[in-house]
């Protein structure tokens, strides 16, 4: 019984998205799939796509190499309906099974018995002859020569081509830098208080609400709260001739995967509350590290927020994520002699960097944004009045 064969082809991925590199075979020629199984994996320059069977069925046939470009409706590989079909690990392993079985048929015919003379029972008998043992020989010339590289110094070169998010990333970063008229103020931020608020509120929060509270939400907070006063902060330009005030803030969450820098967005941070915050921000970090971010969770973003702390940053000018118009760096909390009061003491001391557009904000606006960010974080109780 003959099935029907279907051409499967590239999907649909993006408006802005025509092509990308099919980066992995999921399944392989001759392979069973489930409906709506993974077979294959195209890699854009935002996200990988996956390509699911659609139907259960049988891989017949892959029009495409892994590494080739692909654009969408371009035809992928061929899948046979029906649910027979087996891995190809399993029909190597057939031939092996039907070995032994040979053999045992074989085993009986060959020993049947045979009528020998005593002569022959007696040679058969008789232990073979001793070999001569083998002479020792000389260790080579080459046998030296094969360990002396382990003494000498490594020079290998490995070129490996960048992926297209790779490629992706390194384009948008020298726009930003080409198109802004980029710089960065600085501040330094007191964490007492913050911290100790966190030490007395976390295991209550994660009782009601299973969040583990961090420093994201409460920046993320604090920024939203500032720029109800510098509202150009969360602007952008348009068209090099228009200002486009927004009365929502959508902040992109840099977050670092293998592949690269990713930014997935948080929608209406200004709406949400601090636990709120951190909770949609662990969930779209697990997104991105398990790679399942859709177009969707990157898409817009009016203001960026990178946290280098996390990897023991404790100084850096962040790059605008264009078109936005700032980007808030966080670092690492050190403790650090400052004088509070007229004395010197120990205090975890963070550092703030505020890279921002100069063509969209004046420096008294851009430090005066960063000022009011280190206020709230320095008295959190200030962001509830």
């Amino acid at each position: 019984l003959r099935h029907a064969s279907h051409t499967v082809k590239v999907p649909q991925m993006a408006e802005s998205i025509t092509e990308g590199t099919l980066a992995q075979w999921v399944k392989s020629v001759g392979e069973s799939v489930a409906e709506d199984e993974e077979v294959a994996s195209i890699e854009t320059d935002k996200i990988d796509v996956p390509v699911n069977a659609p139907f259960a069925g049988v891989i017949k046939e892959a029009l495409v190499a892994e590494g080739d470009t692909v654009t969408v409706g371009q035809d992928l590989f061929v899948i046979e309906e029906g649910d027979e079909g087996s891995s190809p690990a399993s029909k190597k392993e057939e031939p092996a099974k039907s070995e032994p079985a040979e053999e045992a048929k074989a085993a009986p015919a060959d020993s049947k018995p045979v009528e020998e003379s005593k002569e022959e029972r007696a040679a058969s008998s008789s232990p073979p002859p001793k070999e001569p043992a083998a002479k020792p020989t000389a260790p080579t010339k080459s046998e030296p020569e094969a360990a002396a590289p382990s003494a000498s110094f490594s020079r290998n070169e490995e070129r490996i081509k960048m992926n297209r998010m790779r490629l992706r990333i390194a384009e948008r970063l020298k726009e930003s830098q080409n198109t802004a008229a980029s710089l960065t103020t600085f501040n330094e931020c007191d964490m007492s208080s913050l911290m100790e608020m966190r030490k007395l509120y976390k295991d209550e929060i994660i009782k009601k609400s299973g969040v583990k509270i961090g420093f994201m939400g409460a920046f993320t907070k604090a920024c939203t709260l500032a720029m109800r006063e510098i509202p150009a902060v969360n602007a952008a330009i348009e068209g090099n001739d228009t200002m486009v005030y927004r009365d929502y803030v959508d902040v992109s969450i840099a977050v670092a995967t293998p592949k690269g820098l990713v930014t997935p967005v948080l929608r209406n941070a200004e709406s949400r509350s601090i636990v709120e915050i951190e909770n949609e921000i662990y969930t779209l970090g697990s997104k991105a590290r398990d790679n399942k971010l859709t177009l969707e969770d990157m898409a817009g973003g009016t203001f960026t927020i990178s946290n280098g702390g996390v990897f023991g940053s404790l100084y850096g000018t962040p790059i605008i994520n264009m078109p936005q118009t700032a980007v808030l760096g966080l670092h690492a909390v050190k403790e650090r002699a400052v004088v509070v009061d007229g004395k010197v003491e120990a205090r975890p001391m963070m550092y703030l960097a505020l890279t921002y557009d100069h063509r969209m904000l004046d420096g008294r606006e851009a430090v005066t944004f960063l000022r009011l960010v280190k206020e709230y974080i320095e008295d959190p109780r200030k962001m509830l009045l």
